[in-house]
C-alpha cells in the first residue's frame, strides 16, 4: 500500500490521513522509508542514463610539463625526443596527475555514483568517466576542468605488394635486405588485436629476435590458455575495453577480454606492415604465392581497442595510444577513424583523439592513419590533422580474372578466385529459380543462393548453379562465400553469379572459394548468359522447365594477371577536400597525404575473424592551428598547453609536400622550405596550373648544399571563378637526376 502510494507521488501527510495513522513513531518510520526510496530512485536516475565522457583538466601532461610545481621537476621533452618513462620524475608526476583526477571526481560526486575508466597522463591530461548527463554538466563547471566531451564511436578502416612498391630492389637493400628490413623498429597497432599463432608472426624459422631495450610494454596472458601473446616478434600485447564494457556493448564470448583478435582486421594490418617474409598463401588447397610484410623484421606491439560488432570507443582508443607512446613505440598504425566529424568540437583538428596524436608526434612517434572508407564521395576523409600521415587505399596492378564458356561458343569475362571445372567437358546450367523445392521459399530471396535447404538437390547435383547478385550482396546480408557453401552442399559442379543491375555502392572483388565459381559483373555479359539460358531451356505452358539443355564450363581463376599499371585510388577509399569543422568547411590542407596498396591484399587473418619520417617538428603544427580561421586560441591552449605566438601567417604555409588554398581571393604567396638529405645538387623549379589560377615560383633555380635547407615562394592568383578546385604542381628537377613534385590545389573566389 505504502509503496504504491509513494509511486503515485503522494505526500507523507496524505498517506497518514488516508491510513488514519497519527503516531509519531509511525511518522518517523514512514519518513525513513520515504527517504530510502528517494535515495534508491535518485541512484536509479544517476545510472539509468549514464554515458561515457572524456574530460580534460588544467595542468600539463607528462609530454609537455615544463615545471612550476615545487615538488615536481620538468618532464617535457624536445620535439622528436623520447620520454624516459622509467625515470622517477615521470612516474611521480604521473601519479600526481592521477590523484588530481580522483580528487576532482571524489569532491563532486558520491562514491558509487560514477566510475572512472582511465586516467590520461602522458599525452593529454584528463580522464574518461562513466556518469549521467547531469553529472557531466556539473563536472563541466567544476574548478580545474577544461572540457567535458561525450565519448563517440569509431570504426575499423580495412603479396605482390613489395615488388609493386619496388622494396626488394629499393628500400630493403639499404636496410640489410628483407631479413633485416625494419630491425629494432617497434610498430604499435591500434586495432582489433592479433592472432599470434599465424605463420606471419612466428619465430620458428627466423633468426632469433634480440630484446628491444627502448620498448617497455607488457604482454597480457590469454585467460584460457594461460600463455602470453609475445614471442620476440610480438613484443607487447594489451587490450583496452573499459569504455566498451561500461557502455554495455562488450560481449566477452566474441570480443575476448584479451589481445586475441576477434575480428581478423588487426592480424591483417599487422602482417601487412611487419609480417614475416616468404609466408606461403594457401586457401582451399591452392597456393597463391608468398606474402611478406613491408618491414619483415620490425617488431609488433598490439594495443587492442577495436571489436568485431561495434567498432570501438574513443575513450578506449585514446587510452591505447597513450599507453603505446609511454611504452616506447616508434610508429603508430591506426586503421581506425570516427563515424563522422566530432560534433562537440568546433574544429576537426582539436578533440581528444587528434590532440592525443599531436602529443604522440611531439614525443617523436610517427603516426599513420587510414584515410577512411567513405569513397567515392567527396569530403569523406576521417583523418584530418596535418600531424597525421593520412593514407589512402590504392588498387595495384594485380587482377584475378576468369571466364565462362557457353555451349554456343561465346566466352563471357568475369571475376573468380577459384579453380576451373574439368577442362575437357561441359556442364548443364540450372538457374536457381528453376530448381526450388516449391514456391513458398520465395520469401528467402532464393536467387541469392544463400540457403541450400530451399533447393531440389537432385536437379542441381553435378551441374552449374546460376544465381543472381542482388542488393543483398551490397549491404552484406548475402555473400559470395555463402553461395559457394550452398553450391557445395548441393553437389553442384560450380556456380555463376550474374549482375543484372549495378546497385549503388556495389564493389566487385574476387573472393577465394574452393569450388569453381565466377562473378559476371558486366551487365551486358549477364544478359548474354540469361538470353542463352532462356533460349536453350524449353518450358511447358505453365513456365515449368521441361529439360535443361544449356551448357557451360568455368575457367581457371587462380593465376593473377599483372598489368604493370600505376596505382589507382580504390573506389571505397575516402576522398577530400579535407574539412576543418563539423559544418564541412574546407581546410587549407591537402588530404590524404599518400597512397598505398589497400585493396585485395593477401595477408594474415584470424580464425575468429568476420568476412570482412616526420618532416614538420611540433611548433609548425601549432602555427597551423593558430592561423586557421575559426579556431579559438583558448581551445588550442586547452589541448596543447602552449599560447599562440606563431608567425606562420596563414595555414597554407605549413611546410607540407603539398599546397592547398581552399579560399583564394586575388593573389596569395605560399612558402616552402626543402632540405637536401643527399649531396649538393642544383634544382630547376617550374610550375604549372589549370587556366583559372595563375602560378609563379621564385627563385627559378637554386643550389642546395648537403644537409642544408632553402626556401622558395609559390604565388597563386585567381583569374576566374569556377566554383571548383584547380589543380597543378611545382616540379623540382635536380642536376643529379632527382625529381620532386609538389601538388598544388586552389579554389578561386571573387574579391
Amino acid at each position: 500500500m505504502l509503496c504504491y502510494l509513494l509511486f503515485l507521488d503522494w505526500t507523507l501527510e496524505q498517506i497518514l490521513d488516508a491510513t488514519g495513522v497519527g503516531n509519531q513513531l509511525v511518522k518517523m518510520r514512514l519518513l525513513e522509508f520515504e527517504c530510502l526510496l528517494l535515495i534508491i530512485l535518485s541512484a536509479f536516475l544517476v545510472f539509468g542514463k549514464a554515458e561515457i565522457y572524456i574530460v580534460t583538466v588544467e595542468g600539463e601532461p607528462i609530454i609537455s610539463y615544463s615545471g612550476g610545481i615545487d615538488e615536481f621537476k620538468a618532464t617535457a621533452v624536445e620535439s622528436d625526443e623520447k620520454i624516459d618513462t622509467t625515470s622517477e620524475l615521470v612516474t611521480s608526476y604521473g601519479r600526481h596527475l592521477e590523484k588530481r583526477h580522483d580528487m576532482i571526481l571524489g569532491t563532486l560526486f558520491e562514491e558509487g555514483t560514477y566510475k572512472k575508466l582511465y586516467s590520461y597522463r602522458h599525452l593529454i591530461n584528463g580522464f574518461a568517466v562513466h556518469i549521467s548527463p547531469e553529472q557531466a554538466e556539473t563536472l563541466s563547471h567544476a574548478p580545474g576542468v577544461k572540457s567535458v566531451e561525450r565519448d563517440w564511436k569509431v570504426k575499423r578502416l580495412t603479396t605482390h605488394t613489395p615488388q609493386f612498391l619496388g622494396l626488394p630492389t629499393g628500400v630493403w637493400p639499404t636496410g640489410g635486405g628483407f631479413d633485416r628490413a625494419g630491425e629494432d623498429i617497434v610498430i604499435g597497432f591500434i586495432d582489433s588485436g592479433i592472432y599470434p599463432h599465424h605463420p606471419s608472426f612466428s619465430t620458428h624459422n627466423s633468426e632469433p629476435y634480440e630484446p628491444v631495450p627502448k620498448y617497455r610494454g607488457k604482454c597480457e596472458v590469454d585467460p584460457d590458455t594461460k600463455r602470453n601473446f609475445c614471442n620476440g616478434k610480438i613484443v607487447g600485447a594489451q587490450h583496452f575495453a573499459q569504455a566498451a564494457i561500461a557502455s554495455g556493448a562488450f560481449n566477452p564470448s566474441v570480443d575476448f577480454a584479451s589481445p586475441l583478435d576477434g575480428d581478423g582486421h588487426g592480424s591483417h594490418t599487422a602482417s601487412i606492415a611487419a609480417g614475416n617474409n616468404g609466408i606461403p598463401v594457401r586457401m582451399h588447397g591452392h597456393e597463391f604465392g608468398k606474402a611478406s610484410g613491408m618491414a619483415p623484421r620490425a617488431r609488433i606491439a598490439v594495443y587492442k581497442a577495436l571489436y568485431r560488432l561495434f567498432g570501438g570507443f574513443v575513450a578506449d582508443v585514446v587510452a591505447a595510444i597513450d599507453q603505446a607512446v609511454y611504452d616506447g613505440v616508434d610508429i603508430l598504425s591506426l586503421s581506425v577513424g570516427p563515424n563522422s566529424p566530432p560534433a562537440a568540437g568546433k574544429t576537426t583538428f582539436l578533440n581528444p583523439f587528434d590532440a592525443t596524436l599531436l602529443g604522440a608526434v611531439k614525443a617523436g612517434v610517427f603516426v599513420a592513419q587510414a584515410a577512411g572508407n567513405g569513397g567515392p564521395f567527396p569530403k569523406t576523409m576521417v583523418s584530418y590533422s596535418p600531424w597525421i600521415a593520412s593514407v589512402a587505399a590504392a588498387i595495384d596492378d594485380r587482377r584475378y580474372k576468369n571466364h565462362l564458356m557457353l555451349g554456343n561458343g561465346k566466352i563471357l569475362a568475369g571475376l573468380g578466385l577459384s579453380p576451373s571445372t574439368h577442362l575437357n567437358r561441359t556442364y548443364t546450367l540450372v538457374a536457381a529459380n528453376d530448381v526450388l523445392l516449391d514456391s513458398s521459399v520465395m520469401k528467402y530471396s532464393p536467387t541469392d543462393c544463400q540457403r541450400p535447404e530451399v533447393f531440389n538437390k537432385k536437379l542441381i547435383e553435378g551441374n552449374i548453379l546460376l544465381c543472381g547478385y542482388s542488393f543483398n550482396f551490397v549491404v552484406g546480408s548475402s555473400s559470395i562465400k555463402k553461395v559457394s557453401e550452398t553450391a557445395k552442399a548441393l553437389g553442384a559442379a560450380g556456380f555463376v553469379l550474374c549482375v543484372e543491375n549495378v546497385s549503388p555502392g556495389a564493389k566487385f572483388d574476387p573472393v577465394p572459394v574452393g569450388l569453381p565459381g565466377i562473378l559476371i559483373s558486366d551487365v551486358s555479359n549477364s544478359k548474354k548468359l540469361i538470353d542463352y539460358y532462356n533460349i536453350s531451356t524449353p518450358r511447358d505452358w505453365t513456365g515449368r522447365v521441361k529439360s535443361f539443355k544449356g551448357l557451360g564450363k568455368i575457367g581457371e581463376g587462380l593465376i593473377p594477371i599483372l598489368h604493370k599499371s600505376a596505382p589507382q585510388v580504390a573506389l571505397f577509399s575516402a576522398r577530400g577536400p579535407n574539412i576543418k569543422d563539423f559544418n564541412f568547411q574546407e581546410a587549407d590542407l591537402l588530404k590524404p597525404d599518400i597512397l598505398a596498396p589497400g585493396s585485395l591484399i593477401w595477408a594474415a587473418w584470424s580464425p575468429n575473424g568476420t568476412d570482412e619520417a616526420n618532416y614538420v617538428g611540433y611548433e609548425d603544427y601549432l602555427g597551423f592551428l593558430c592561423t586557421t580561421p575559426g579556431i579559438d586560441v583558448h581551445e588550442i591552449r586547452n589541448y596543447t598547453h602552449v599560447p599562440c605566438n606563431n608567425t606562420m601567417g596563414k595555414p597554407s604555409n605549413l611546410n607540407t609536400p603539398s599546397i592547398t588554398i581552399s579560399h583564394l581571393v586575388g593573389t596569395q604567396a605560399v612558402h616552402r622550405t626543402v632540405t637536401n638529405v643527399a649531396e649538393e645538387e642544383t634544382y630547376v623549379i617550374t610550375a604549372r596550373m589549370e587556366p583559372s589560377v595563375a602560378i609563379e615560383v621564385n627563385p627559378p633555380a637554386m643550389t642546395i648544399n648537403a644537409g642544408t635547407s632553402r626556401q622558395f615562394t609559390v604565388t597563386l592568383t585567381s583569374r576566374s571563378v569556377t566554383g571548383s578546385y584547380s589543380f597543378g604542381e611545382v616540379l623540382m628537377k635536380g642536376s643529379r637526376g632527382h625529381k620532386v613534385r609538389i601538388p598544388v590545389v586552389a579554389k578561386g573566389f571573387p574579391r
